[in-house]
């Protein structure tokens, strides 16, 4: 009670942000959350006001739940909240905190930003390899199309297909086929993939209680995400090795190992294996869960909301019709799916919390904020907010016909993130997105299997569900033309 009451009215003699009491010795105010930790932290912060001060254990977090302290915390201090905290997984995955997703802001940081903006994510290289994303849109297609008025999966499915989509861009090849055997390589990638998945989506209780580690040793967690890291080394270094060996074609021909590696010739000692794999890693990581995960939140509202469905698909009657296959170049002319996609990422979030860390003391709302302080802009309680979005449970694709064409809303809908930080494979990412709910919506008429889906969420790398949607698909009379050509 002493430390209790010690911490508190210290707190308050410092200008510290309010704090839920009491604060725990050792494990502070983990005692007060439960899963979905995003919903429990938005209940907090209903309770407390929109910016807290918490005890994760020994790490002071600052809880951010109102744009207004989003805004301050990532366009006014920016900077001074740029770095990541430090976090087990970072250590293990992130090559020691120098990965683009882990790496302190500074010049290397800002490096690997530029090369993943410029040289790997850049609008004219994602341009280039759209026939890629075309290839691998057209062959799901065509698998559907195979089994008229087939059961289907839609987790797996989609996930195969980022799976594909991404292995093409980075190494030029693909695991997954209908009638294709499944090779060890491929078994291999997708269980790495999985488990970087499941292991560097969650923190550990080592991450912010430090004496657990003793007890743990060299097990548990921190063991699983050592072995993890070896197995992801290995299979991108033969990656590597393949395409070394290959030689680099045309640079409009160039995947993006070979992008690298031309990098890696001009200045071997900055772009080593190590920096190479890192970035690789990375989009690995951000570029297949994340998709297939709005995607199937998506689809699963729109089964929900059948009007909805049943405008995307009017639209692009209208704009596209049934004599062809909807492609990128039509994705400008498709204002509906865009909003039925931005309010799919409103309602669920793929970052759902956002972690930053000071680098140095700074004032948010008024309140002192000490260096070394986590932060969570909960992006999830802000697009739910009540007093920001008018009946925020609800899926309302038309709410955004008057909000702009863009993707944020000011700081009220961030699904990406903004400022240093922000995701920088956003455009890969909605041309992805895009072509395939045009696609699926175009070709196919979905209907759900029972009276409901279970819609409930688990909070890894990304939002995502936790049972994957069964629901069943049978072409449209109108393409079944067009689907037998391709």
């Amino acid at each position: 009670m002493l430390y209790a009451f010690t911490n508190h009215f210290l707190g308050k003699f410092k200008n510290h942000p309010p704090s839920p009491f009491p604060v725990l010795p050792i494990i502070g105010h983990l005692y007060l959350f439960k899963k979905p930790i995003h919903r429990a932290l938005a209940k907090i912060s209903d309770r407390y006001g929109p910016v807290l001060l918490l005890r994760f254990g020994s790490r002071p977090v600052l809880l951010v739940s109102s744009p207004s302290a989003a805004e301050e915390c990532l366009t006014k201090n920016d900077i001074v909240f740029a770095n990541r905290p430090r976090l087990l997984a970072g250590k293990h995955l992130g090559y020691n905190y120098t990965s683009l997703v882990w790496a302190s802001y500074g010049d290397h940081w800002r490096n690997l930003r530029r090369i993943s903006s410029l040289e790997i994510l850049s609008s004219h290289r994602l341009q280039m390899m759209s026939h890629a994303r075309a290839d691998e849109v057209r062959s799901l297609m065509r698998r559907l199309a195979r089994s008229p008025n087939q059961t289907v999966d839609m987790k797996p499915m989609l996930f195969e297909l980022m799976l594909n989509n991404m292995m093409r861009m980075i190494a030029g090849k693909r695991y997954y086929d209908e009638g294709v055997e499944v090779t060890e390589d491929a078994g291999k990638f997708q269980e790495m993939v999985s488990d970087t998945l499941r292991l560097g989506g969650t923190t550990n209780i080592s991450d912010f209680v430090p004496a657990v580690r003793w007890v743990q040793g060299s097990r548990g967690y921190e063991n699983s995400l050592i072995e993890l890291q070896k197995k992801r080394d290995e299979f991108m270094q033969s990656l590597i090795e393949e395409n070394r060996k290959i030689g680099s074609p045309h640079d409009d021909k160039k995947n993006m190992i070979e992008v690298l590696l031309s990098l890696q010739e001009s200045d071997p000692e900055y772009y080593t294996d190590d920096i190479i794999r890192g970035l690789l890693l990375a989009l690995f990581s951000a570029g297949t869960d994340t998709s297939a995960g709005i995607m199937e939140w998506a689809m699963s509202l729109m089964l929900y909301h059948p009007e909805v469905l049943q405008k995307a698909h009017n639209e692009l009657e209208y704009c596209v019709g049934h004599d062809r296959l909807v492609n990128e170049s039509d994705l400008p002319k498709l204002p509906y799916l865009h909003y039925v996609i931005k309010e799919t990422m409103r309602m669920y979030p793929v970052g759902a919390l956002i972690p930053h860390e000071s680098s140095k003391e700074c004032t948010i709302g008024g309140f002192h904020i000490p260096r070394g302080t986590m932060l969570l802009v909960n992006l999830w309680a802000i697009q739910h907010d009540p007093k920001i979005w008018d009946e925020p449970t609800k899926f309302k694709p038309e709410r955004f016909k008057e909000l702009g064409d863009g993707m944020r809303v000011g700081f009220k809908l961030l699904p990406f993130g903004t400022g240093r930080r922000g995701c920088p494979g956003e455009n890969l990412a909605m041309r992805m997105v895009g072509l395939t709910l045009a696609s699926l919506i175009q070709c196919f008429e979905w209907e759900m299997l029972d009276e409901k889906i279970d819609m409930t969420e688990k909070l890894g790398l990304s939002l995502s569900k936790v049972h994957s949607s069964q629901i069943k698909c049978r072409p449209r009379p109108t393409m079944l033309n067009v689907l037998d050509q391709i």
